[in-house]
């Protein structure tokens, strides 16, 4: 391919403009169709695990659309889809109608101890949800609990408990209509680990209730079925806690995992459907020669990749065979994905999206790719820090709170990797004082030093080698403000 002049390589990197890596994108055009993650669909299956930014929110919104199912059952041959018509209803656990984040917190601490309870709330916001479907008999006998006010998770629980039976009998009649319709409804849960931020107990508590009751009432009910979505390590590490529950949720659930050649085709298909301002796809026209390419009316243009080794010329034409003059530097194709795993050896499409639109805006601000190449090696190697940053920030405004105490301990010895004694006496420092940004009170995930250790080895954000010593992944390094004995400079 001819080299790219300045004011065309300008025009592609424009194009990719910072929009992407947002879980909440709804374009089916971004959805890659993997036979594995499709298998939310499947009405057998209630439990979606997968780690943070792995895409389970993206994966919902897909699923909401008629269009992007029918485009999954098409692309993937043997999927167990339902048949009839499909309503999909995401349950807003945050949203206008429902408790609010202290209302839940709340709620947890007062009726932890009780499981009925818990269970009963979720059921009562269940009726809520699906109060348009009933029959107008059971509409009138519960409308004190319809009429609840939705923010308090107590109240609801307080309107629900006298028509208990009567919530069940309209459900159950609600099943039986649909089943004799030949129609479906999916109750999607999202988001559940935002319920509540400072309180892993009582996040524990919601949770495990939602899954006692569909532990109970998925196999009574067969058309109204339920998607439950859970971050791996609040799936692992609660499974044991929920017991029996989780075993029969777990038994057949989807895990949304990552494997390169699905990284790399993720990658590859936001860029070609990307289009500049003209709507024009200047990076389809730059990239299509190098990559296998299928077109579907609704997903758009489909990487055909059959191994990952497939992207190398993608990957070579985006950046160059090298992270480097040389092959001493690495190639550039395993460098991209490696610096971007995780303490489990995990890399998600998120962060490979934001790596490669951040080496973007480098590259424009100081260009120095040339021939045929978008992206410089220095570029992609110094947006590597802006991904940890934004990785970070974003956990810790969410779902890690305790992000910002964890990185306020380590400073006091910032070069990595420290051996278990030092690493013990920086995360027990102060260990009873929040871990939080601000002055609310935030637990770190453990109940003493060596537990929070472990649960930062399980959650990816430390890695332990193996001479003992521990060590961060890239991934979070520059972002908890720390550096690597013996690094050297990035450019």
């Amino acid at each position: 391919m001819p080299n790219l002049t300045k004011s065309s390589r300008a025009a592609l990197l424009a194009s990719l403009s910072l929009n992407a890596g947002q879980a909440e994108v709804s374009d089916p055009r971004v959805i890659l169709p993997i036979a594995e993650h499709a298998r939310a669909l499947e009405p057998e299956v209630v439990l979606i695990v997968g780690d943070r930014g792995a895409g389970k929110t993206q994966l919902v919104r897909a699923l909401e659309d008629e269009s992007v199912r029918a485009a999954l059952v098409r692309r993937i041959p043997g999927l167990r889809a339902p048949v009839g018509h499909v309503e999909w209803r995401t349950v807003q656990t945050l949203g206008r109608g429902g408790p609010i984040q202290p209302a839940w917190r709340s709620f947890a601490r007062a009726h932890g101890r009780e499981r009925d309870d818990v269970v009963g709330v979720w059921l009562a916001y269940l009726v809520r949800l699906l109060s348009d479907h009933l029959d107008d008999t059971s509409r009138v006998a519960m409308q004190d609990l319809l009429m609840a006010p939705g923010v308090d998770a107590a109240a609801c629980l307080d309107a629900y408990r006298p028509h208990a039976l009567a919530a069940a009998a309209a459900l159950d009649a609600l099943d039986e209509r649909l089943a004799k319709e030949g129609r479906w409804i999916f109750v999607a849960y999202d988001e559940l680990d935002t319920l509540v931020l400072d309180d892993w107990h009582a996040l524990g508590v919601l949770v495990r209730g939602l899954v006692s009751l569909w532990a109970a009432y998925a196999r009574r009910w067969r058309r109204i079925r339920p998607k439950v979505f859970l971050r791996s390590d609040f799936y692992r590490h609660h499974r044991e806690i929920a017991g029996a529950d989780v075993a029969k949720l777990a038994a057949n659930r989807v895990e949304l995992q990552w494997s390169d050649k699905n990284l790399y085709a993720a990658l590859i298909k936001h860029i070609l459907n990307k289009r500049d301002g003209n709507g024009e796809e200047r990076l389809y026209e730059h990239f299509a020669p190098v990559v296998p390419v299928v077109d579907d009316d609704v997903l758009g243009h489909l990487p055909a990749l059959i191994d990952a080794r497939d992207a190398r010329l993608f990957v070579n034409r985006l950046v160059s065979e090298f992270m480097g003059a040389n092959n001493k530097k690495g190639l550039a194709f395993t460098w991209i994905l490696d610096h971007l795993r995780d303490g489990n050896g995990r890399a998600l499409p998120r962060t490979l999206v934001w790596l490669i639109e951040f080496a973007a805006e480098i590259e424009r601000a100081q260009p120095r790719a040339v021939g045929s190449h978008l992206l410089h090696h220095v570029s992609v190697r110094n947006a590597l820090d802006r991904v940890s940053e934004q990785y970070v920030e974003q956990a810790q405004t969410h779902e890690f709170a305790w992000l910002a105490g964890l990185g306020e301990r380590l400073q006091r010895d910032r070069e990595v990797p420290w051996n278990r004694r030092e690493l013990m006496k920086l995360v027990g420092h102060q260990f009873d004082r929040t871990w939080g940004a601000s002055a609310q009170e935030i637990r770190p995930p453990g109940q003493d030093p060596e537990e929070v250790i472990q649960s930062l080895v399980d959650l990816g954000v430390l890695r332990q080698r193996p001479d003992a010593s521990f060590d961060v992944p890239d991934l979070y390094l520059k972002g908890l403000g720390l550096i690597r004995r013996g690094g050297v400079a990035k450019d």
